[in-house]
Formats: structure tokens, sequence, C-alpha cells
């Protein structure tokens, strides 16, 4: 059960993303979640470094989707100066939420990568989901009070993973 939970990859931040790689792969698209993945969650704009980082994931032919559970006003306002679509209000860890993504993208799962912060929403939906997930570490250390449970529960079962040997890494 524990799998489920578990990300392909485990990496400090989206600028170690080895895009080279990911088009070797096939990959055609990234699916990023937004708060604390790209920015942290109460920075309005993206930042000049995450703003060259998008320029990079599309000057090499990948697709970016910002898919969030945030506001519309929020990811619209980080998303369109990055002329990025995004979904908002997506629901996830909700199947819906990753379906719509594909939608929007027109691709299949295989050539999608999901990228996020959280094991509860961005990785557990990912893999429920049957897509490939990869967790960053938090951006900023704290979170919106609605993430903080959800945190708790990440905690454990990063601890679990370390314990039985499927990882070092941690989110703290």
């Amino acid at each position: 059960m524990l799998e489920q939970f578990m990300p392909k990859q485990f990496i400090m931040s989206v600028f170690e993303i080895d895009l080279q790689q990911l088009q070797q792969q096939g990959i055609k698209a990234i699916i990023t979640d937004l708060d604390n993945t790209l920015v942290e969650w109460d920075r309005p704009e993206p930042t000049e470094r995450i703003r060259e980082w998008v320029s990079q994931v599309h000057d090499i032919g990948i697709e970016l989707l910002i898919l969030s559970n945030n506001d519309e006003e929020r990811v619209a306002r980080f998303a369109k100066p990055l002329h990025v679509p995004y979904i908002y209000d997506a629901g996830k860890p909700g199947s819906k939420a990753f379906a719509k993504a594909l939608k929007v993208l027109q691709l299949p799962r295989e050539a999608c990568v999901v990228v996020g912060d959280q094991v509860m929403t961005d990785v557990w939906g990912a893999n429920r989901f049957g897509l490939e997930a990869i967790l960053v570490k938090p951006v900023a250390n704290n979170d919106a009070v609605k993430t903080r449970f959800n945190r708790q529960i990440e905690r454990l079962i990063l601890y679990l993973a370390r314990k039985r040997g499927w990882t070092t890494w941690t989110n703290q």
C-alpha cells in the first residue's frame, strides 16, 4: 500500500529536473503543481528564475500545464504571464483532475510526468491515475492552513519509506 505514495524520483527543486532526459524518455509535457512547487504558496507571481525555467522547458519542446487545487484568481495571476495553460480548483488527488490535464494537453499518460511537493495530492493522485510522479522539496518551510494536515500524513509516509530503505529523502 505504501508504494502508491512513492514518486519515481525525489528532487530538491524543479530546477533539478533533467529536461533532456525527460525528452529522451518521450515525455512531451510536465503537469506541475503551483504552490510550494514552483514558488512559495503566498508568492503571487513567478520569480525570474521560474520564468527562465519555463522558457527552458518550452525551448526543449516540452509543454507545461499547471494543475492546482487553488482558486482561479491565484492560479491565473501566476500562469497567464508565463503563457502556460492551467487548471484551478483541480480536486487533486482525484482522477478527474489528471484526466482533465491530459485532455487539455491532448496527450496520453505515458507522454506526461507530474511534478509536485505533496505526497497526498500530487504523488498519490498521479500514481492512482497511472502517471509518473516527481516529488520536490517544498519551496517554503510553511504551508497554507489547508495543507498542514496533509504534511503530517506525508511525514509519516516518508518516515515509513525511509525505515524500509526505499529512500533517504525527506521534505523537511
